[in-house]
């Protein structure tokens, strides 16, 4: 990992929070220390001017469902990895945390020696997450710009009695004079003929 990571650290307690700090600050990482109740207000960019960390580590000695979730709102729009440490866990809690995707779910595990192998680790299964992420909305759209090229090409047969490969054609040789994507040709297509019922 690269020496110039930013941790934001989100701890009441001032103790624990060295203890987290100490072992990053002698890899060179960058530490930043904030009070829970400002998690979200200080990791905002928009908000503290702060550059968005590459990992939230969260200690959550009291963990409930309830703070969980509190968690899982104020950091999803971050869009980070988050580490959280707790020093017990409830039956459910683990799972709940790795169903909503926090990267690292440590229970009772605020050693030094360890917790730059959990940051290591988070950070690996954020990336693999957020890969996971990408890869979903790129197929999601794939399969939006399919059925908007099909309904496109549907219209052109229709309209002009063509058949399949003779719609695409058109469509092709349209997006190739426009300079623009076969589904923006296709979309525009298929909205101009809804403008005119």
């Amino acid at each position: 990992m690269s020496a110039t990571l930013t941790i934001a650290i989100v701890t009441d307690d001032p103790d624990r929070a060295t203890l987290f700090s100490q072992p990053l600050q002698r890899d060179g990482w960058d530490c930043r220390v904030f009070r829970c109740a400002d998690l979200l207000r200080q990791t905002d960019k928009t908000r503290s001017g702060m550059a968005r960390p590459d990992i939230i580590i969260v200690d959550m000695p009291q963990a409930s469902g309830a703070a969980l979730a509190e968690l899982v709102v104020a950091t999803q729009p971050l869009r980070q990895a988050v580490a959280v440490f707790v020093n017990k866990n409830s039956a459910n809690l683990a799972k709940a945390a790795t169903d909503a995707g926090l990267s690292a779910f440590v229970v009772d595990g605020l050693q030094p020696e360890r917790i730059r192998s959990v940051v290591d680790a988070a950070l690996a299964r954020f990336a693999q997450l957020d890969q996971m992420r990408r890869a979903l909305a790129e197929a999601k759209l794939a399969l939006e710009e399919r059925k908007v090229i099909d309904r496109a090409k549907g219209m052109l047969m229709r309209a002009r009695n063509l058949d399949e490969a003779a719609a695409y054609g058109l469509l092709r040789k349209a997006a190739m004079d426009q300079n623009r994507k076969l589904a923006d040709v296709a979309r525009a297509l298929v909205s101009t003929a809804g403008l005119l019922g």
